[in-house]
């Protein structure tokens, strides 16, 4: 399967998609120009690994900002890896916020009341 690996920028977020290493992680600013287009391949990416995924997966966020047309292409994301949950296999996400932020902090607690995933809040040193 294709690792997506897409570098941060001021705009738009780091994103690694590497179901051999089983790295999933997207980190940083989230505010891109055009959300849709830059979260499709994302999103696409899932569905193909929800065909095979590992046995555990394990998908990290680690945002420091995201504006809303970001925030509902995350819940796009979050649905997938519910998907991927509900078919009976292991998935965990990380929500990583800085431990100030409580912003970032309380919209990990939205999108863990929404979708039916284990959900683990990891407050981190900025």
């Amino acid at each position: 399967m294709e690792t997506i690996k897409i570098q941060g920028t001021e705009d738009t977020p780091k994103v690694i998609l590497d179901k051999e290493k089983e790295m999933m992680e997207i980190s940083g600013r989230s505010l891109p120009e055009d959300v849709a287009s830059f979260y499709d391949p994302i999103l696409t990416w899932l569905d193909e690994y929800a065909e095979s995924p590992n046995p555990k997966t394990v998908f990290n966020f680690k945002l420091v900002y995201f504006n809303t047309a970001s925030s509902k292409l995350l819940l796009d994301v979050l649905m997938k890896l519910e998907e991927i949950h509900e078919a009976g296999n292991e998935v965990l996400i990380r929500w990583h916020y800085p431990e100030d932020d409580e912003d970032m902090e309380e919209a990990g607690e939205e999108y863990a009341d929404i979708v039916d995933v284990p959900f683990e809040q990891v407050p981190y040193s900025a």
